[in-house]
């Protein structure tokens, strides 16, 4: 065997700090209540709108060839919105949210259904039905009970508040297989019309910890902020961020139905509007992208049935979409989750699954920022990976290093009984680098499915 080596360290954090709390930007009202939707009586409706003016709106869905209903209507909204932004962006005033039915799989009644809870929500708001966005989780197949929903919207008009709990009391609502709500807020400072600092807050809430692998599973987020930025501009930051974030996120290898981002900017900080390419276009960025890096960590960690968050970050790449795919398709080997629930830190499982990596489809890619022509020339390809070039650690203790290295198997076990574990791989091939976040399997998961409908 070869001589212990030097082990991996964790790649350094360059986003800035998100709290993981709700907090309502300025220009936003919500609340959630129950309707009767979930068997269990608990909160199943939540609603976000602004406070007048409409807000910059923009998406990103799942790309399951089985589309939810909301999502159709979603899109449909944005398009008259904005018909340039094809369905991605656009503006908004309200976005109304259920949970315990998907509303998925039920074809033209199921969008019937889902338009008069838009109009509901419109009428309650004196806004137009076609500036609403809709997102719905639960069981696919069932349909949305729509007098229930009007009678819910109805009633909890005049509780809706610009109060941080408000916010945080639709992402309980969203809940059905979390055992925790998600949230997260980061703040930050841009210019404001003079130049001086106006401080922007940017937060969102989540749910999903079950069919979980995005391709854009039940993965629900409403992203808010107070900065002002044009619909086609706030796209253009969220698409390369939910690449980095959600779709390096992975619980079981399913994807959903329903998949949804949405990211409003009400502009009622008072800042000066964000230009693509300026300095504050990159400061909101990061923001964005450490509140979405939060709440994707924290689905994670509440995977169902999980014990254990596994982060893998993956440096030596050949480049960082090199990188971002061996490190997803780490976090999404069952295998591997298997031997991290046993605590056995069997790095063949991270070898073979690393061996195993392809690049996403052309779209994904382009939705990275790569241009057409070569997202078109790498999609679905193998990332350059050399075995003779290839370092492993599994919670810090280097344990392959192009070929088997000496370690002490009982205390890296011993370090894996932990909240999180951190695989560590650099492939010795350039400056890429990327990350992917995933959870153990455990027998709880297989009961959980097992009796999902029962």
């Amino acid at each position: 065997m070869a001589p212990s080596v030097e082990t991996l360290a964790a790649l350094p954090g360059s986003l800035p700090a998100a709290e993981q709390r709700a907090a309502l930007p300025a220009g936003f009202r919500a609340g959630a209540t129950a309707t009767g939707i979930k068997v269990s009586g608990r909160t199943d409706l939540g609603i976000v709108a602004t406070l007048g003016r409409p807000a910059a709106a923009a998406a990103t869905f799942t790309r399951n060839q089985v589309v939810a209903a909301p999502i159709t209507v979603s899109r449909e909204h944005l398009a008259a919105s904005e018909p340039a932004g094809n369905g991605r962006f656009g503006w908004a005033q309200a976005i109304v949210a259920t949970a315990g039915c998907a509303n998925a799989a039920t074809a033209a009644a199921g969008e019937a259904d889902q338009r008069a809870v838009c109009e509901a929500l419109a009428a309650a708001l004196s806004i137009e039905p076609q500036a609403t966005l809709a997102l719905s989780t639960g069981l696919i197949g069932s349909r949305l009970p729509v007098d229930k929903v009007r009678a819910g919207i109805a009633a909890l008009m005049p509780e809706l508040a610009a109060a941080d709990e408000d916010f945080e009391a639709v992402a309980e609502a969203l809940m059905t297989t979390d055992t925790k709500p998600k949230a997260a807020t980061a703040v930050l400072d841009l210019p404001g019309p003079g130049g001086e600092p106006v401080r922007v807050t940017v937060s969102g809430i989540a749910k999903g910890v079950g069919m979980i692998h995005p391709n854009m599973a039940t993965m629900l987020s409403v992203v808010l902020t107070d900065a002002t930025v044009e619909p086609g501009t706030l796209h253009a930051l969220l698409s390369p961020i939910v690449q980095r974030t959600w779709n390096q996120l992975s619980v079981d290898g399913d994807t959903s139905t329903n998949d949804t981002v949405f990211l409003l900017a009400s502009g009622a900080a008072g800042a000066a509007p964000v230009a693509e390419g300026s300095p504050a276009t990159a400061a909101l960025s990061g923001a964005i992208e450490s509140v979405a890096r939060s709440l994707a960590r924290q689905q994670a960690a509440d995977g169902e049935g999980a014990t254990t968050l596994i982060t893998c970050q993956v440096s030596g790449a050949a480049d960082d979409h090199d990188a971002r795919a061996v490190a997803r398709a780490v976090v999404s080997s069952n295998l591997l989750k298997a031997a991290v629930h046993g605590r056995d830190p069997n790095w063949g499982r991270v070898a073979g699954a690393a061996g195993n990596a392809r690049l996403p489809d052309e779209e994904e890619l382009q939705a990275a920022s790569l241009d057409h022509t070569e997202a078109m020339a790498r999609a679905c390809r193998r990332p350059n990976l050399d075995l003779g070039r290839l370092r492993i650690a599994i919670a810090e203790t280097t344990v392959f290093a192009g070929q088997p290295v000496d370690f002490d198997t009982d205390a890296v076990g011993t370090a894996m009984n932990a909240s999180e574990v951190l695989i560590r791989l650099d492939l010795g091939l350039g400056d890429g680098s990327g990350e992917a976040f995933g959870c153990d399997l455990t027998e709880e998961y297989v009961i959980e499915n097992a009796e999902y409908t029962t």
